[in-house]
């Protein structure tokens, strides 16, 4: 007999489900106490924190408690926020996302030259750890003009316990990668480092990668990896890669789910999020990483050694 309580239940889950599908394995492995989902986004109620007028896609909203959802099917407490590209510099989506999960919640904003030390200490105040420099949705600039945000980005992180994390194709990390070598801050490059799986590891960028993560100078996120990949929905190319940085370092990795999924693809109009099975997405991080020290490692420890949890 259904009693009143489960009846709410029923409702509440049919209610999230219709606003937006949860695609859900089970997950196949012992979960880690405190592991970390280390990349998210949260996309609000545009009438409440609006797009700005330079984005190139826009996406649904996509809730705190959505992703609490989310998180609690998959056995993950803490979370990493990340403020999406459609934002521009307006981290507030981020900082709401942030407060409403509370202590197990980090973030990662982005900034400009017109982002004071005043803003970054509200940011820092407000749970960021960190700032992203996104080179590859708004398409990818010269070597010069990277090596020039990646400088002036470091600049403003030095006397901060912050990371810059950066989202970019692969063949730009040859470009930076004597920066990265020698920076005074830890350096995340994001999904996958923006491999593509299909070119192979004679792909430019690829052993630099690996050269700076057996060095410990930087950090790679096994994260949106079908961004990588053209065999979903195991990935099974991208496989190679990610046990290829967990033999180079495990202490340098990291892992997101890049929830809510969202769909790149330069439009006016709403885009849906791209329908992942976000269990067995999680799950090739058993078959990537085997040994259960190495995924105790990239869920748990490394996440808390760099975004302070």
């Amino acid at each position: 007999m259904l009693t009143r309580r489960a009846i709410l239940k029923s409702i509440a889950a049919a209610t999230l489900l219709e606003a937006k599908p949860i695609h859900q394995t089970p997950v196949s492995f012992a979960v880690p106490s405190n592991a970390c989902d280390c990349h998210t986004h949260i996309i609000g109620d545009p009438s409440k924190f609006p797009f700005f007028p330079g984005k190139t896609y826009t996406p649904e909203p996509a809730l705190p408690q959505e992703m609490t959802a989310l998180h609690h099917a998959l056995h993950i407490k803490r979370v990493v926020i990340v403020t999406p590209s459609v934002y521009g510099t307006d981290n507030s989506a981020t900082l709401y996302g942030i407060k409403t999960r509370g202590p197990t919640a980090r973030g990662i904003a982005v900034i400009d030259d017109k982002t004071s030390e005043k803003d970054l200490d509200a940011l820092e105040n407000g749970g960021v750890r960190g700032i992203r420099l996104n080179l590859a949705t708004g398409g990818q600039a010269d070597a010069a003009a990277v090596r020039q945000r990646f400088t002036s980005a470091i600049n403003r992180l030095k006397n901060r316990n912050w990371h810059l994390q950066i989202y970019t194709g692969m063949a730009t990390i040859s470009a930076i990668k004597e920066l990265v070598f020698t920076s005074p801050v830890p350096v995340v490059f994001d999904h996958f480092g923006g491999l593509q799986a299909a070119l192979g590891p004679a792909q430019p960028g690829f052993a630099d990668l690996v050269d700076l993560l057996r060095a410990g100078s930087a950090y790679v996120k096994l994260s949106g990896a079908y961004r990588a990949s053209t065999q979903a929905p195991d990935y099974q190319d991208v496989a190679p890669f990610a046990k290829g940085f967990i033999v180079a370092n495990p202490d340098r990795v990291l892992w997101g789910t890049d929830w809510p999924h969202p769909n790149t693809t330069p439009s006016t109009k709403v885009s849906p999020f791209l329908a992942i099975d976000d269990g067995r997405l999680f799950n090739q991080l058993a078959v990537w990483a085997p040994d259960p020290q190495h995924r105790l490692k990239i869920l748990v420890d490394n996440p808390a050694r760099l975004y302070g949890f």
